[in-house]
C-alpha cells in the first residue's frame, strides 16, 4: 500500500483548517461567556427596589393563617 504524499498533504491541511475553525469558535464562545458575567457581575451591584408582589401576598395570607390559629388556640372565637 502506497501512500500518496498529496493526499497526505491534503489530508493534514484539512486537519489543520478543521481545528483553527473549532478553535476560533470555542474562543469566541468563551470571549462572549466572559461578557456575558462582566455584565451580570456589574449590573449585579445594585439592589433590586422592591421585591416581587407575589411574595409579599404569600407572606401576608401566611400571618394572616396564623393569627387565626393563634386566635383559636386561645380560645377566642375568630
Amino acid at each position: 500500500m502506497t501512500q500518496d504524499p498529496t493526499a497526505l498533504v491534503a489530508l493534514a491541511s484539512c486537519g489543520v483548517a478543521a481545528l483553527s475553525i473549532a478553535s476560533a469558535a470555542a474562543l469566541r464562545g468563551w470571549t462572549a461567556w466572559l461578557e456575558l458575567k462582566r455584565l451580570e457581575m456589574s449590573s449585579g451591584s445594585r439592589a433590586p427596589s422592591s421585591p416581587a408582589p407575589l411574595p409579599r401576598i404569600e407572606v401576608a395570607a401566611l400571618k394572616e393563617r396564623v393569627r387565626k390559629l393563634e386566635a383559636i388556640a386561645s380560645g377566642v372565637d375568630y
